[in-house]
């Protein structure tokens, strides 16, 4: 995924100027970017404060990490249970 050179609450800040009433391509002509950028942002930003950005990213992360683990852990689960089956057969 690519970088982005502004961070969350840069684009927070920039989405509520437009609320407030200002242009959006005034917006994006100061910020250096394109008027689809900025729908986007709107679009996936809206209505969010920098905290509940923040909590967000970091169940994402936790997330991330919990599917992890659950697959590692079923990974071993399964080849113990093939190796316990392997030998009641035996």
């Amino acid at each position: 995924m690519k970088k982005t050179r502004f961070t969350e609450s840069q684009i927070i800040k920039a989405i509520k100027e437009h609320e407030n009433g200002r242009n959006a391509q005034e917006l994006c002509r100061e910020l250096g970017i394109t008027t689809a950028a900025f729908y986007k942002w709107r679009q996936r930003y809206s209505g969010l404060e920098v905290k509940e950005l923040k909590r967000m990213k970091e169940l994402e992360e936790e997330n991330a990490r919990l599917k992890k683990m659950f697959a590692e852990l079923s990974l071993v689960h399964h080849a113990l249970k093939d190796a316990v089956e392997k030998k009641v057969l035996s």
